[in-house]
């Protein structure tokens, strides 16, 4: 199964060079980069910490059958099994007004779990259909974001929510023109599931990045820098 997700993650990901980055942001609060940052055991490529490379949200998995497994070099990426690979930090952010998440990774299946709390509230960005990406803030504040035209599979999501609430998607740079709202506090503190250790995300994870603000600007500067990864 492994070998299979190698072979299906050699896409066109390429290093970055210059310009804009997330720690360019004032409001950047968590920056997980593409092949930075990551620490694994050389012998069996499996990572114990992806650390924050704007603050001190690092994700880490001191458990051996948890730690997913790094593919460093041209095409890097964290490569989550789908069965309980994930990574967590013991600071918590927490999501209470504007915020822009932004997600590069390949999704292999659904009903998985990009990021989420995985400590209380259940809260998450989960990919429920192929075509359907839910965010969820309480039990009753849950925003359902469906994609205009195609399926997810290997790309760049950036959601957004602005100060009155109204929740923005784009799906590989593309506006996807949602019209709906969200209420509540999104917490997150793990990578890959939620509470507790649910709905495991199968796929490979290339960078993340996270902001308590949103604006055209900052939505425009994180689908850019995916786009050259």
């Amino acid at each position: 199964m492994l070998a299979l997700k190698l072979g299906l993650s050699l896409n066109n990901l390429k290093s970055s060079s210059g310009g804009w980055t997330p720690n360019s942001d004032s409001s950047v609060v968590a920056w997980y980069q593409y092949d930075t940052d990551i620490v694994f055991d050389p012998s069996t490529s499996l990572v114990s910490a992806w650390n924050d490379s704007a603050n001190n949200h690092d994700m880490v998995q001191l458990d051996v059958s948890e730690q997913p497994f790094n593919f460093p070099g041209a095409y890097a990426g964290i490569i989550f099994d789908g069965i309980g690979d994930n990574l967590q930090t013991a600071v918590q952010m927490s999501l209470s007004g504007a915020f822009t998440i932004g997600i590069k990774c390949k999704i292999d299946a659904t009903g998985k779990v990009l990021i989420a709390d995985n400590t209380t509230t259940n809260e998450m960005l989960k990919i429920t259909s192929s075509n359907n990406l839910r965010v969820k803030a309480s039990i009753t504040d849950i925003a359902d974001l469906g994609l205009a035209s195609g399926t997810f599979g290997d790309g760049y999501l950036v959601v957004t929510r602005d100060a009155s609430n109204n929740m923005g998607f784009w799906h590989n740079g593309v506006d996807q023109n949602v019209s709906v709202t969200l209420s509540g506090t999104l917490d997150i503190d793990a990578i890959g599931v939620r509470k507790t250790d649910t709905n495991p995300f199968d796929g490979t994870m290339y960078e993340i990045a996270i902001f308590s603000s949103e604006s055209t600007a900052l939505t425009t500067n994180v689908n850019n820098r995916f786009s050259t990864l």
